[in-house]
């Protein structure tokens, strides 16, 4: 039976299965033993998203006992360190010319290792955002001109409903800067095989660029992509900033 694609609702029908413990696969990583538990995958013959509703009645709690919990950097080992730490050094060089007037939320941050680092480089104001970390869980006030989101998006039960969140925290002019791979030219080939499709690390949302497009459009913003990873989206981008993007 087709389910409505949570993107577009065009209806969706089973696509693949993978177990509960699959990973995404990581040179060297650790790979859990089989859970048992199939996760199944829906794909979006419109839009072509990639999405499962086995985890849209799980709380937050069951999150955090599941997938969330004190074994996850086993499994994204540059989580806590090397990936806030690189992503801040980009977002710096970036917006170097203005950032003593700038103020950044990292929403979904997980820690505060990436607003740290901005802090240190000089930004106004850099605060994180994450409601399944406690001490980063209460959402900071006001607007802010840079809301930044790395590999967030893939971890949405329901998509639509979070971008809504995160463009919430956004200044008008002012823009998200993210990141969530989507979907490869050969996708088709791999399905649920693909590395970055694994439900232990919460990859449970697997986007294409147009349903990226779709998604943002809802809250009537455009996203461009700046890479197949990294990509900005807005309603207005601040003219001070000097930025093209199509």
């Amino acid at each position: 039976m087709a389910t409505s694609c949570k993107i577009c609702a065009a209806p969706s029908e089973l696509y693949g299965v993978v177990d509960l413990n699959k990973p995404c696969e990581i040179p060297g990583g650790t790979r859990p033993p089989l859970s048992g538990v199939p996760v199944y995958y829906r794909r979006c013959p419109s839009c072509g998203f990639l999405f499962t509703d086995a985890f849209d009645d799980w709380s937050e709690d069951q999150f955090k006992t599941h997938i969330y919990n004190d074994g996850y950097h086993v499994f994204d080992p540059d989580y806590q360190t090397a990936r806030p730490n690189g992503n801040a050094g980009i977002v710096a060089n970036l917006w170097t010319a203005h950032k003593a007037g700038m103020r950044v939320l990292d929403f979904g941050g997980g820690n505060d290792v990436f607003c740290t680092s901005l802090r240190a480089n000089g930004f106004l104001e850099a605060v994180t955002y994450d409601p399944m970390v406690p001490e980063f869980s209460s959402r900071p006030e006001g607007k802010f001109d840079l809301v930044t989101c790395f590999e967030t998006l893939e971890h949405l039960p329901d998509p639509v409903a979070g971008i809504e969140r995160i463009v919430d925290c956004v200044a008008e002019p002012g823009a998200v800067f993210y990141s969530t791979l989507t979907q490869p030219a050969d996708f088709d080939k791999q399905g649920v095989g693909w590395w970055y499709v694994g439900p232990r690390n919460g990859h449970i949302s697997i986007f294409t660029k147009q349903a990226l497009t779709l998604a943002w459009a809802r809250h009537g913003f455009k996203t461009a992509a700046l890479s197949d990873g990294i990509h900005l989206a807005f309603r207005t981008l601040p003219e001070k900033w000097g930025m093209k993007v199509s």
